[in-house]
């Protein structure tokens, strides 16, 4: 089984992932697999989301990788993070659902408008989030424009993914907040817990949890992960 861990970054955000891309890296070799920083421009023309459409390399990719996990360039995975090819099923597609308490409405909205602009589908719930996506060869042909376009609107490669995997009813590994830890899971309505007992740490939009700056907020606590103990 040929494994690959994948990313999206450029020399744009060098001064975070000088950071991050090595927590993913020990990661990767901890787990055996490969370890792929893309940095292509992918075939969306749309300004923000031609970066976000980068993940679309994975259909080629599969035609190297039995299995592929993209991880964000703007996480870092904690040293204890079990390996999670051994966790989520070869046939099931592995993400963390963002559409939870404070995201719900916001997110649900996304899935409506996907389907209003590519067709109904039995899709209402479920918004999953690409920071943290195994996905296996089975699964190549969610990586394509729908019908020759992409979704351009907000959540880009989330919600064009979201509704192919719908579509194509591939199931889903649900995985636990832990696996990718965003500040809204920090949030009264999920128990306010802790970061550091999660096994990924994704710093997503302002990305602060304690700090008033995100790349300080990652400096801090890849030191407390991988320095300071």
């Amino acid at each position: 089984m040929k494994l690959l861990i994948t990313t999206r970054a450029d020399d744009g955000i060098k001064s975070m992932t000088r950071y991050t891309h090595p927590t993913i890296q020990y990661y990767a070799d901890k787990v055996g697999a490969d370890f792929l920083v893309m940095s292509h421009i992918s075939g969306c023309n749309h300004e923000q989301g031609k970066w976000h459409y980068r993940i679309f390399k994975h259909y080629d990719l599969f035609n190297e990788y039995d299995r592929i996990l993209h991880l964000d360039s703007d996480m870092i995975i904690t040293p204890d993070c079990p390996n999670i090819f051994d966790i989520v099923p070869y046939n099931c597609i592995g993400t963390v659902y963002e559409d939870k308490g404070s995201r719900a409405h916001d997110r649900r909205m996304r899935i409506e408008n996907a389907k209003t602009q590519f067709g109904k589908i039995d899709w209402v719930q479920g918004y999953i989030n690409t920071g943290v996506f195994l996905t296996s060869k089975i699964h190549k042909d969610i990586f394509q424009p729908i019908s020759g376009k992409y979704y351009q609107d907000y959540g880009f490669d989330d919600v064009h993914l979201g509704y192919l995997l719908n579509k194509f009813k591939f199931k889903v590994h649900e995985l636990d907040y832990k696996w990718n830890h965003m500040t809204m899971f920090s949030e009264s309505w999920n128990g306010s817990p802790s970061r550091f007992t999660s096994h990924i740490i994704h710093y997503a939009g302002a990305g602060t949890f304690d700090k008033s700056n995100k790349l300080e907020q990652i400096k801090s606590d890849v030191y407390t992960f991988y320095e300071g103990e």
